[in-house]
């Protein structure tokens, strides 16, 4: 095997291998700094350089391409379609892996080296959970197995809590105890429905799953596998914050700290796509799921940017409308259609990007303040002009105004749903979208530009470097991508004819 193709499972391999070794180490502040800027660096690097392919784990690819195996069993094995199943987990690494991988290492690059610059000691225990983190939803986007899937979900899960932890937030205990006591329900029942589905198609590979019940080899009105649609569903909400778990995910994002809640995202976003694509290849022949993936989304959408509008802690705000955006996404593969996939997965790219913008730019107003409530806030303009210039830029790109991204995969989603004879729904997204915008002013306007309070202290510290270079490069990234949406859908368009 050549060394590109070595690169699919090291994308995995370095971040959880780095991550053990950070948290052995995490006294020894230059080591913690070494290793967590080399592996940062490794994070969009390697799946650039990795070619496409399909790697597998724990034994052997199927026995069609196996032929010194397959040459000594009988027919009765090598004609059925236990010839074509697939006995190792098998990760699947194609165009849209590689750019979502790619997105999820940038943002995971910056979050990490700011969070290694603002302070002068390092946690390494803090990048310990980043890494952890982030090579999980990596895993969950290359995973063709399901259980695999649930194992990193697993651990993604755990990461999350402890990023909340160890953010040091005011009632951070309290929202990570009740984001793992909801994780303690949602997770088995996510468990039970794999089971459910073993049981059926004696099965966890997904492709495998799909080719039983396309090709009648199990009953796909099977009221177990019914039963399991309604079970993966639940434990993919929970994953990725949907109603009716919108409100404790918002809480943790804004529990954590801006790097943390940049990443915790993140990882929201791409759970999303990596279980979403999953629930679709498996279940789309029932029309229940594409009519509830359509209807839960709308709902997260309106409820994260209504519940927006009544925040007075910025941090909060951002978080719930991060969740609202999660609704974009679900619209997209709601559709089913190529076209509608397409501008879903389009969004999830832009949402991670935009709304890691936004918990950094947003970020230098805890730096300079300590202060999170917009009430005693104000006159930040003055303090902070460059990062407010940068600021209102992200905004605008959240709300989907051009020439930023998200204009175009907002504008893709509303010519799908109209495509797909839902004016209803492209109308809702529109609507949403103006609503955004002015709730993101309305914030804007009360801590940059309005009176500075007389009790308001602002540090004369300078903003790290760091930080506004990160905010630099998410700003041309959005801007690439709004004035070249190709570049992007030209990778995701695969994935999306694959799955419609």
């Amino acid at each position: 095997m050549n060394l590109p193709n070595l690169l699919i499972p090291l994308m995995v391999i370095i971040p959880i291998t780095c991550a053990l070794f950070l948290n052995l180490l995490h006294e020894r502040t230059r080591t913690v700094k070494a290793i967590s800027i080399v592996v940062a660096l490794a994070l969009p690097i390697i799946p650039l350089l990795a070619n496409y392919g399909i790697q597998y784990f724990g034994g052997y690819p199927p026995l069609a391409q196996n032929p010194t195996i397959s040459a000594g069993l009988p027919a009765s094995i090598t004609g059925t379609a236990l010839n074509i199943f697939h006995p190792a987990i098998t990760y699947v690494y194609g165009s849209a892996q590689k750019l979502m991988i790619f997105i999820l290492g940038i943002v995971g690059l910056f979050a990490i080296f700011i969070s290694l610059y603002e302070v002068k000691k390092p946690s390494g225990v803090y990048i310990y959970l980043m890494l952890m983190g982030t090579a999980s939803i990596i895993a969950m986007l290359l995973s063709d197995d399901i259980f695999n899937l649930y194992v990193f979900f697993e651990i993604a899960a755990l990461a999350q809590v402890g990023i909340v932890l160890v953010s040091k937030v005011n009632n951070n205990y309290e929202t990570a105890l009740k984001y793992m006591i909801l994780g303690s329900i949602a997770s088995p029942i996510l468990l039970l429905g794999i089971a459910l589905l073993l049981g059926v198609t004696g099965n966890v590979n997904v492709t495998d799953m799909v080719y039983s019940i396309r090709n009648g080899l199990v009953n796909p009105q099977s009221p177990v596998l019914l039963m399991a649609c309604s079970l993966i569903i639940f434990g993919w909400l929970y994953g990725t914050g949907l109603p009716p778990f919108h409100t404790i995910k918002s809480a943790m994002y804004s529990k954590a700290l801006p790097t943390g809640a940049a990443l915790l995202q993140a990882f929201s976003v791409f759970s999303l796509v990596a279980l979403g694509v999953i629930i679709i290849r498996i279940f789309s022949y029932i029309p229940f799921t594409h009519v509830f993936i359509l209807g839960i989304s709308l709902v997260a959408m309106v409820l994260g940017i209504t519940m927006a509008i009544t925040q007075t802690d910025f941090k909060r705000l951002i978080a719930f409308l991060a969740v609202g955006e999660l609704g974009y996404i679900g619209v997209g593969l709601g559709l089913g259609t190529v076209f509608g996939i397409t501008a879903g997965l389009f969004q999830a790219v832009n949402e991670s990007i935009i709304t890691a913008f936004l918990f950094i730019g947003f970020g230098t107003i805890m730096y300079k303040t300590k202060e999170t409530d917009m009430r005693k806030l104000g006159g930040m303009l003055v303090a902070t002009p460059k990062s407010a210039l940068l600021v209102l830029l992200a905004g605008i790109a959240l709300a989907g105004v051009p020439p930023f991204n998200a204009f175009q995969s907002k504008l893709m989603l509303v010519q799908a749903s109209l495509n797909s004879g839902l004016p209803e729904i492209a109308i809702i997204m529109v609507l949403m979208s103006i609503v955004t915008f002015m709730t993101f002013m309305r914030a804007f306007h009360t801590i940059y530009l309005r009176p500075k309070p007389a009790d308001l202290e602002i540090k004369n510290e300078k903003i790290p470097k760091i930080t506004l270079v990160a905010m630099v490069a998410f700003l041309v990234i959005c801007l690439v991508l709004g004035l070249y949406p190709q570049l992007a859908t030209n990778f995701l368009q695969g994935l999306a004819i694959s799955i419609a």
